[in-house]
């Protein structure tokens, strides 16, 4: 029996945070050993808004190198970049064509980014439609999203589902894939909010490559609630909830564990061993970035990605043109 076949990727605009291992990579790395993975750089998508080159050349390599810190395996997963394989541009434009502007306005994504602006790029508009492109490529069973993604993935299955009934069967319909645990985490200044790269305020998040000192100083920093019961209520105590499930996945221990180990404590030896708990996780991965940046190996592994990529992409793209009545060459 194959695998089934997983499709995820990260945009390279800010740095990679905790929450993004958490609820994204640290799933990745399991998911590989029991799935088909290409997990790519979405860096397409990182210019719907705008982007200074070197920086978006520099990020795309950083979240790349990050993915193979964070344990990715490129034998055992297809790692590449969004922008060097054609397909994702031209099936993208394709599904464009095909996607209503009822639907692109219903985007609650599109509404929050825009938010306030003067002028907005056509792109940012019309990007859950190359977001159905780079899933549908890889006929994907699987795609892992946050809540904040979902209704791109429901645009993505009503695309397939249309171009099927008019052209004929090509895709297979994805599914949400979204883990029990480490889904979603939030801010460190309003645990109402999820923990983003995009936040303005460094403080609300840790980026995979802070130094221990600055994940200790965040840490202590952290929004906590009135009294000092280290208890997880995410109704009544939201901070320290936030935190307590955050020590739950870097810790490998339960919430009872947790609550238990700091009855009576206070939050201020909480704090310093979440801290501790947090830079034991992330010294060894920035150890490995360093090494795979100094290395010159990040090209090569890239670029075998992008064949592999390449390979299915091409394929896909050249049956969705001829059922549409392109002529191919």
């Amino acid at each position: 029996m194959s695998k089934l076949r997983v499709l995820s990727g990260m945009q390279p605009s800010g740095q990679l945070t905790l929450g993004n291992y958490i609820g994204a990579l640290k799933n990745y790395v399991k998911l590989q050993i029991t799935h088909d993975c290409y997990f790519m750089v979405v860096d397409l998508h990182a210019i719907t808004v705008p982007q200074e080159p070197a920086a978006l050349k520099e990020q795309s390599e950083s979240v790349a190198a990050l993915y193979l810190a964070a344990g990715i395996d490129p034998k055992a997963a297809t790692v590449f970049l969004q922008s060097t394989v054609s397909a994702h541009a031209e099936l993208g434009w394709l599904m464009t064509t095909l996607t209503y502007m009822g639907e692109l306005e219903r985007m609650t994504q599109f509404k929050d980014k825009s938010a306030g602006k003067e002028s907005v790029g056509a792109g940012l508009f019309t990007y859950p439609s190359l977001m159905a492109a780079d899933i549908l490529l890889y006929n994907a069973d699987l795609v892992p999203v946050g809540d904040d993604q979902k209704q791109h993935l429901e645009l993505t299955r009503d695309l397939a589902q249309r171009f099927n009934g008019k052209f004929g069967e090509t895709f297979k319909i994805p599914q949400g894939y979204i883990p029990e645990v480490g889904a979603r985490v939030m801010s460190l200044d309003d645990a109402s909010k999820k923990m983003s790269k995009s936040n303005p305020n460094a403080g609300s998040y840790i980026a995979l490559l802070d130094a221990p000192d600055v994940v200790r100083k965040k840490i202590s920093r952290a929004v906590t609630d009135s009294g000092r019961e280290v208890k997880f209520d995410p109704a009544n105590k939201p901070e320290v909830s936030n935190l307590i499930s955050i020590y739950t996945q870097v810790a490998d221990k339960t919430i009872a564990e947790v609550e238990t180990l700091y009855e009576g404590q206070g939050y201020g030896p909480f704090k310093k061993d979440l801290a501790e708990a947090v830079v034991t996780v992330l010294e060894p991965l920035q150890q490995r970035y360093r090494e795979i940046r100094e290395s010159g190996e990040l090209h090569r592994i890239l670029a075998e990605g992008k064949e592999r990529a390449a390979e299915q992409a091409e394929r896909m793209l050249k049956e969705v043109k001829t059922k549409m009545g392109f002529v191919v060459l």
